[in-house]
C-alpha cells in the first residue's frame, strides 16, 4: 500500500495508519450503479478500500450524464454497462485496488452470493422491491448496509447493523402504493442531493470498515437541499418496540421470493408482464400526473398507456403491467421500478 497516495487521510484522526490498513483489506459491495452507486464508486475507490464489486443491470444513457459522475459522452456512444464502465473509471483511478463488476439482474436468486463475502453493502438502488430485498439479505447474513435515496431535491439516509439497530422494515413496514412515489423519472433529481445523500452514505461505511461504530450517526436523516431543510429522526429502541417482520419474525418475504414481484416474458409477444408484491389498486389520473414529463399518457379505468424507451407500457388497476417491445426481463425491470414506482 502506497501510504504517501492517503497522507492527508491518514492524517485525519478518524481513521489514521490503522484505519488505512483496515480499509485496504476490506470489501464493499455495491447494489446498484446509478447517480448513489457511481459516487460510492468513485469515493471507495480514491479512499483506498481495497475490494469493490459493483453489481448493475443496466447501460448508460445520455440522460444519465447529468448527475452519474462516473460516466462520459463515450460511455453512451460505446452502449457500456454501468458496471463495466465504473470498473474501467476505477482502474484508472486507483490501480492499488481490486474491482468486480458485475453486470446481472440482483433478486431472490443471488443476492445472498453477492453480498456474502462484504464488509459492508451500499445501497445505490432506485426502488423500494430491491432494498426491501437487500434488507432481507444482510439481515439474514448479519451484514451491515447503508440505505440512501434521492429524487428530485429530497434525500433520506439510514445505516443498518443487523440485530443492533434497526433494520429498513422497522421503519418502512410496506412499500408505497405502485405509481405513488416520485422516481427520479417521474419527479427529476438534481446532483447536488445525490452528491449529499451519496456523502453521507460513503462516511458510514468508512466507520463501519474502520471498527468505528459509536461514530454512526443512529438515524433516518432528511435532507431537502432546494428548501434548506435537515431533520435527524433518532430510531433508539424502535427494533425493540416493534414486530419486523424481518429483524424480530425472521420472515424473509422477499428473499423467498413470496414479497417479491412476478415476472413473466410472454411468448410469442416480445413483452414482458409484470405483477406488484403485493395488493394494491392504482389511481391512474394520479399516475398520469406523475407520467407527465415522460410523453403522452392515456387512461380509462380499465388501463393506462404511455410509451417510453421504445415499449409501450400497459397499467392495470391492480398495478400489473405488461411492457411491450422487449422479451428482456431485466430491461422490463428497470422500466417498471423508474415509472411505476415499485
Amino acid at each position: 500500500m502506497n501510504l504517501e497516495r492517503y497522507s492527508r487521510q491518514i492524517l485525519f484522526t478518524g481513521i489514521g495508519r490503522e484505519g488505512q490498513t483496515k480499509l485496504a483489506q476490506s470489501r464493499a459491495v455495491i447494489i446498484g450503479c446509478g447517480a448513489l452507486g457511481a459516487m460510492h464508486a468513485e469515493t471507495l475507490a480514491r479512499a483506498g478500500v481495497g475490494q469493490l464489486r459493483v453489481v448493475d443491470r443496466d447501460f448508460i444513457e445520455e440522460s444519465n450524464l447529468q448527475r452519474q459522475i462516473m460516466f462520459e459522452e463515450q460511455d453512451v456512444a460505446d452502449r457500456l454497462p454501468k458496471a463495466i464502465a465504473a470498473a474501467a473509471r476505477i482502474s484508472r483511478i486507483n490501480s492499488e485496488i481490486t474491482v468486480e463488476p458485475v453486470v446481472r439482474d440482483v433478486n431472490y436468486t443471488n443476492v445472498e452470493e453477492l453480498i456474502a463475502d462484504a464488509d459492508v453493502v451500499l445501497d445505490g438502488t432506485d426502488n423500494f422491491e430491491a432494498r426491501f430485498l437487500l434488507n432481507d439479505a444482510a439481515v439474514k447474513l448479519g451484514k451491515p448496509w447503508v440505505y440512501g435515496a434521492a429524487v428530485g431535491a429530497y434525500g433520506l439516509q439510514m445505516t443498518i447493523r443487523p440485530r443492533e439497530t434497526p433494520c429498513l422494515r422497522c421503519v418502512f413496514p410496506e412499500a408505497p402504493p405502485p405509481g405513488t412515489a416520485p422516481t427520479c423519472d417521474t419527479a427529476g433529481v438534481i446532483l447536488p442531493i445525490v452528491a449529499t445523500i451519496a456523502a453521507l452514505q460513503t462516511a458510514e461505511a468508512l466507520k463501519i470498515l474502520t471498527g468505528q461504530f459509536d461514530r454512526l450517526h443512529g438515524s433516518l436523516i432528511q435532507f431537502d437541499v432546494w428548501e434548506n431543510s435537515f431533520t435527524p429522526i433518532k430510531l433508539d429502541g424502535l427494533r425493540e418496540r416493534g414486530e419486523c417482520r424481518v429483524c424480530q419474525q425472521g420472515q424473509y418475504d422477499f428473499l423467498n421470493a413470496r414479497g417479491g414481484q412476478l415476472v413473466t416474458s410472454l411468448c410469442g409477444r416480445n413483452a414482458v408482464q409484470i405483477s406488484p408484491a403485493v395488493r394494491t389498486q392504482v389511481d391512474f389520473a394520479d399516475l398520469a400526473d406523475h407520467l407527465r414529463g415522460v410523453g403522452e399518457v392515456s387512461y380509462n379505468r380499465f388501463l393506462l398507456r404511455f410509451v417510453v424507451d421504445g415499449c409501450e407500457v400497459t397499467v392495470f388497476p391492480d398495478a400489473r403491467s405488461v411492457i411491450k417491445g422487449t422479451d428482456d426481463l431485466a430491461v422490463a425491470r428497470s422500466i417498471y421500478a423508474r415509472y411505476i414506482g415499485v
